[in-house]
């Protein structure tokens, strides 16, 4: 795989603070289900 700039990663909108956040390795295998920008967000989201 070939490294990829930080400002070429693709980004989202988290849907809880409404902030952009970018790509993590962390997040790879399943990205497209990432909807929230961190732990934080993820626990305060509302059914």
């Amino acid at each position: 795989m070939k490294a990829v700039k930080k400002q070429n990663l693709p980004s989202k909108i988290c849907v809880v603070c409404n902030r952009p956040f970018s790509w993590r390795k962390k997040w790879e295998k399943h990205w497209d289900e990432v909807k929230y920008c961190s732990e934080r967000c993820r626990n305060q989201k509302t059914n």
